[in-house]
Order: C-alpha cells, then sequence, then structure tokens
C-alpha cells in the first residue's frame, strides 16, 4: 500500500514504538506500521481537513480506530506528554518546514527517543537545525522515485560537529556513497555547468558561486571512488 519512500521511512522505525505521524495524509505510513505488527499505537496528525477526513477514513476500513488515533492538528500539536509518543515521523515537506515544526514543538521532544524526517528540499538547512537544537544523525538513506530523489534523516538527542560537506550531502549518504547518492550529483553537478555556462564572463560573483558548488559536488564524488 505504501510507497518505496515511505517503506524505507517505517524502516527506521523502531520496533514496538508509539508512532506520530505528522502530515500522516491518507494515515498509509501508520496503517502498514500497526497491521505489519511493528508497532501496538499510532497518532495520525494531520492539519488539513480533506486529507484529516480521509484518514479517519481509512483507519476505520482497516479495523484499527482502537490502535491508530488521528487528530487534527498542526505539527507537534497533535501529541501530549501522556501519549507517551517514542518516535516521530515527519515525511513529504520541505526541509524548513520540518525544521519550523520541530522548533515550535521543540519542548515536547525532550521524551521523543527518535525523529525520522524525509524532508523534499533543504536538507542542509535541517541537517544546520538539528545540529544547533541538541541532536545529532544516526542513519541516512537516499532513495529515486518516479524520477525525484528523496533524503531520509534519522535523528537522535545527542551533540554533532558537521562539516560544510557534511551539512551540504549528509554525513552518513556522503561515506556511503551509494549508486542513487552519485546518480543525483552527478544530475545536480550538470544542471549546475549549464547554469554556469548561461551567465556572461563579466559576472565573476555570480559564476564564482557556482564554480564553487560545481567543485564541492565534484570532490565528494571523487572521495567515493
Amino acid at each position: 500500500m505504501i510507497s518505496k519512500r515511505l517503506s524505507i521511512v517505517a524502516s527506521f522505525v523502531p520496533q514496538g514504538a508509539i508512532l506520530l505521524d505528522v502530515g500522516s495524509d491518507h494515515a498509509y505510513l501508520p496503517i502498514e506500521l500497526v497491521e505489519s505488527g511493528k508497532i501496538e499505537r499510532a497518532i495520525a496528525g494531520e492539519v488539513v481537513v480533506g486529507p484529516y477526513q480521509s484518514a479517519v477514513k481509512n483507519v476505520e476500513t482497516h479495523g484499527l480506530v482502537d490502535k491508530i488515533q488521528v487528530r487534527l492538528a498542526n505539527g507537534l500539536a497533535a501529541f501530549e506528554e501522556t501519549d507517551q509518543v517514542s518516535t516521530i515521523t515527519i515525511a513529504g515537506m520541505g526541509g524548513r518546514l520540518i525544521a519550523t515544526i520541530l522548533e515550535e514543538g521543540l519542548d515536547k521532544l525532550s521524551s521523543v527517543n527518535r525523529l525520522i524526517l524525509q524532508p523534499n528540499n533543504r536538507e542542509d538547512e535541517l541537517r544546520v537545525w538539528l545540529q544547533a537544537h541538541g541532536f545529532q544523525i544516526v542513519a541516512e538513506s537516499i532513495l529515486e522515485e518516479a524520477g525525484k530523489y528523496y533524503e531520509i534523516i534519522v535523528v537522535e538527542a545527542g551533540t554533532m560537529n558537521l562539516s560544510a560537506s557534511e551539512v551540504r550531502f549528509g554525513p552518513f549518504l556522503s561515506q556511503e556513497a551509494s549508486p542513487v547518492f552519485v546518480e543525483k550529483w552527478q544530475k545536480e553537478a550538470g544542471k549546475l555547468e549549464y547554469a554556469l555556462d548561461q551567465i556572461p564572463e563579466k559576472n565573476l560573483a555570480e559564476r564564482q558561486i557556482l564554480i564553487d558548488k560545481i567543485q564541492a559536488i565534484k570532490e565528494v564524488l571523487h572521495a567515493s571512488k
């Protein structure tokens, strides 16, 4: 029922976790995790009425109303300390929005063991935020689905000191340098080189920004060989 992207997100959810899925959409992820026996209980949080109603219907259809609560709420407002949530998933949003959601509920995260985050963009900004707010990356994954590349970042409480390269490319992703990782950044370098060709030679500062980005990609790809 769930996509390859959500399957990988699900793989990082610990056995027996109490889950909050933020922006749960149709509640596919919690339903899959409960039906597979990986978790017993979940909260599906959704801020938009349409998807919320769809999630309610799906949970009812699957006969899981006693195990999955669907709540109409914004971000981490979907749970309270008494829910004993141990794992939070936030998938399919921009990295900046994910950081905002976490920031707005930061005081509620001390009792949560693991965050599994799948930003659609601005992964670097999310990593910077995590580093500044007492989180460490414990695992990462990258996949391609329907022509798009997705990064999954798994974090727990702790400290880290990422280099500029690790912020951009991911500490685990750049170290593992999977074929999907290489493919993504080769394509990105090609786009930047095309953009560079469109900038007049006299625009030195503008060109240098792109040249530096291309060089950084070439360095991380060379290191992966």
